[in-house]
């Protein structure tokens, strides 16, 4: 099971990578607005448990294994905001917030019966993909 500051980590990560090539750890930083050194423990962590590979001075990217976590991860979010957004009619710029805080607590069957009844939608409310 992973913390929710784990999956952040992921998400972010993978959110990141959809926008550039090449993603240094300060990037990472900054997305979460965290400090540098709270990022490069959570690297640590992940490349123990083998959903990143990292090199010092190096850019950050997934092993097949943490590719698959973080895009179910940034799917679930994506679900979670079109749900919000379609069927709860939450304001646009509460959406993302409140996804966020629902996302560590909703389980695979929720995550799936809210595909089911969004018409398995491709993409979120801003208009960017939900990985399959």
């Amino acid at each position: 099971m992973f913390t929710a500051s784990r999956e952040d980590y992921l998400r972010g990560l993978y959110i990141l990578e959809e926008e550039k090539v090449t993603i240094k750890s300060i990037d990472l930083a900054h997305y979460l607005d965290v400090s540098k050194p709270s990022v490069s423990e959570m690297v640590k962590e992940l490349s123990r448990e083998g959903l990143i590979s990292h090199k010092r001075y190096s850019s950050l990217n997934f092993t097949p294994k943490g590719r698959k976590i973080a895009k179910k991860l940034t799917s679930k979010h994506r679900l979670i905001e079109l749900f919000l957004k379609k069927i709860l009619r939450i304001q646009s710029k509460r959406i993302h917030e409140e996804a966020h805080r629902l996302e560590h607590a909703f389980s695979d069957d929720s995550i799936n019966r809210i595909k089911k009844l969004l018409g398995n939608p491709k993409k979120d409310p801003h208009g960017k993909p939900i990985p399959s």
